[in-house]
């Protein structure tokens, strides 16, 4: 009995490095992008502010936009990835 509960702990499935590196980048972008929203909008404080430094003056919100919408596709290329390593 405790061998089969081991057995079943492990992952025969090895993640690729790849896979946390597109999660890292699709959170930062994501949570960066709706900090910079809310930033802009709101006037809350900027919880990732480095981002302020990856959009043009006078274009904020699209900027922010944009980096919300790329970060759930880079986000949904790793997934794809990373299921098609599976089957």
């Amino acid at each position: 009995m405790p061998g089969s509960y081991r057995r079943n702990m492990t992952s025969s499935h090895r993640k690729s490095p790849l896979t946390g590196v597109t999660g890292l980048l699709s959170f930062v972008l994501v949570v960066g992008g709706a900090s910079g929203l809310l930033h802009e909008w709101l006037g809350w404080i900027r919880f990732m502010g480095f981002v302020r430094f990856l959009v043009p003056d006078g274009y904020e919100v699209y900027g922010y936009v944009v980096m919300v919408v790329l970060g759930l596709a880079v986000g949904a290329a790793g997934d794809a990835l990373t299921r098609r390593g599976r089957a």
